[in-house]
């Protein structure tokens, strides 16, 4: 395992090169956008806070439907840097939330999408793949691919609620 000082030198010499800091900034940028886009095309949506840029793992913003608000649930758009891939999760406003609706998916066997194995230390109910190697030369197409992903998870989501619970 390389020390934190041959780590350092590595990042130096990846940053002199200039495509990380271009890639990194254009992915966030990316990401505010999108967050935009769905506070304006989805005005019945709270899109609250901002982006969360984390630290080159993760970052992510989150989406409260109405008809997930009332259940204390929300939707988090949440790109993986190292995987290079988009997610979507289904969270709880707090972790007795969280722990509640993990136990009620994971009691119910239902198979579309698989609960986290645990809820402890877990940021997600569920966690699904949105999107694998995103264009990024294509925003508009991403963007609506994302769109229509973020649409057909919350609809699986509000069907198997108004089911099971």
């Amino acid at each position: 395992m390389a020390t934190l000082q041959e780590c350092v030198i590595e990042y130096k010499s990846l940053l002199e090169k200039g495509e990380i800091q271009k890639a990194y900034k254009g992915i966030l940028e990316f990401l505010m956008a999108l967050r935009t886009h769905f506070e304006k095309q989805f005005p019945e949506w709270t899109v609250p806070g901002g982006l969360y840029t984390g630290y080159m793992d993760m970052s992510y913003f989150s989406i409260i439907p109405s008809s997930l608000k009332e259940r204390k649930l929300k939707i988090a758009v949440v790109f993986i840097h190292e995987a290079c891939r988009f997610e979507i999760w289904l969270a709880g406003v707090n972790k007795t939330v969280q722990a509640e609706y993990w136990q009620l998916i994971k009691d119910s066997g239902w198979t579309l999408y698989k609960p986290v194995a645990t809820t402890q230390g877990a940021d997600a109910i569920i966690e699904s793949l949105l999107l694998d190697n995103p264009n990024f030369d294509d925003l508009p197409g991403l963007t609506s691919q994302i769109q229509k992903g973020i649409q057909k998870f919350i609809l699986d989501i509000e069907t198997f609620l108004s089911y099971k619970g």
